[in-house]
């Protein structure tokens, strides 16, 4: 940590991720994007990166259970008959999602009580786990998340899931507007447009800490996070 001014600021990743202020936020591991039968794979989008990335979120979503880091699961969702959807936000999925309709109507996914709308089975919440539904790329936006990350003293965010250039970056850059240190667990992110992850990484590098999923379980194996210091 540095002294800026008489403000103390965290430096070091085995300060920012320290498990007693963090949480571990997985963004949309839904089945809608990323499982094999789900919407976006039956439409032919590319689901190949996420080959590489489920396993390792999965991985650091056991640690943080394992040692009491906070984790807060965020969840896509659309309302039936378009009713969460704005004019604007449709324009802005008719752009997104261009090549994949097939000038087609706009795509309509992760409605509540559709198998798309529920995580995949590896990234099921526990019982104890956060879960803050979202209707816009950004966990921030028209939600509790805020409220939430601040009645628990949290100060740094670790971001993993998907897509990268939407609803990860989108987060990330809302956390940080809100005063969270910002950790992007750059192996757990993904996205179904390679060249798009590779701009986002990209920016992101630039604004955000980046690490391996795998040192930053180590970090928090040797630290003791919350659920360990009470028992």
């Amino acid at each position: 940590m540095i002294d800026i001014e008489g403000k103390i600021v965290l430096t070091e990743l085995e300060e920012l991720v320290d498990p007693a202020h963090t949480a571990l936020i997985v963004i949309d591991m839904q089945r809608d994007f990323i499982e094999p039968d789900g919407l976006f794979a039956t439409l032919g989008i590319d689901l190949s990166m996420y080959a590489q990335s489920r396993p390792k979120l999965a991985a650091l979503l056991g640690a943080a259970r394992k040692t009491g880091t906070t984790v807060v699961h965020l969840q896509n969702t659309a309302l039936a008959d378009r009713m969460s959807d704005s004019p604007a936000q449709i324009r802005f999925n008719l752009r997104m999602h261009k090549d994949a309709r097939r000038n087609q109507p706009p795509l309509r996914y992760t409605i509540p009580g559709t198998p798309g709308h529920e995580f995949a089975r590896e990234f099921t919440p526990l019982k104890n786990e956060l879960v803050v539904a979202k209707y816009r790329s950004s966990g921030f936006w028209g939600t509790n998340l805020l409220m939430l990350l601040r009645s628990n003293g949290i100060k740094t965010v670790v971001v993993g899931g998907c897509t990268t250039e939407g609803c990860v970056e989108s987060t990330a850059r809302d956390a940080m507007f809100n005063d969270f240190y910002v950790v992007i667990a750059e192996d757990c992110v993904a996205s179904d447009d390679k060249a798009q992850h590779e701009a986002s990484m990209l920016l992101m590098r630039h604004r955000f800490d980046l690490a391996a999923g795998d040192e930053i379980q180590r970090i928090w194996r040797a630290r003791p996070g919350r659920s360990e210091k009470q028992s």
